[in-house]
This record gives C-alpha cells, sequence and structure tokens, in this order.
C-alpha cells in the first residue's frame, strides 16, 4: 500500500449538505479496491458505518459537483 500526499486527499473533499464529503470512487481509490467492492462492503457491515455515511446525490447536487469539478479541471486540479 502506498501513502498518498495530504494535499491530494484535500482535493477529494467536497462540501455538500453542509458535510465533507468524498465520493465512492475517490475512498476506493484511496483503499485500493474497487468502487464496486467498497458499495459492497458497506452494504454487508452497514451496522457498522453510522447512518449518515454514505448518502445518494440529488440530481441537481450532482450537476453542482460536476461544474466543481468542471471549474477545478480549468485550473488545474481534479483530473478523472
Amino acid at each position: 500500500m502506498h501513502l498518498l500526499p495530504i494535499h491530494h486527499i484535500h482535493r477529494r473533499i467536497y462540501f455538500i449538505r453542509e458535510h465533507k464529503v468524498m465520493l465512492a470512487n475517490d475512498l476506493a481509490e484511496l483503499y485500493g479496491v474497487t468502487t464496486g467492492n467498497l458499495n459492497l462492503a458497506v452494504r454487508r457491515n452497514r451496522w457498522r458505518f453510522p447512518v449518515d455515511f454514505m448518502f445518494q446525490l440529488s440530481p441537481a447536487e450532482t450537476r453542482g459537483l460536476l461544474l466543481q469539478f468542471a471549474r477545478a479541471k480549468s485550473r488545474g486540479g481534479r483530473q478523472s
């Protein structure tokens, strides 16, 4: 397992619904697993996680996040 620089992790934290969140694909990459396996592990072990650990974005939130990605990419930020 390799360690990621802290600035690499901070770039993947977003502010949604007044909470700091990370997207599933970013968490999966951080832990070195696929997004599907991460989601499966959470579903199988739901009792280990707080109720607000995982939530689905609304269509408006998804559009807003995509706009954040576009702005960051134009400034040399996050690139998927």
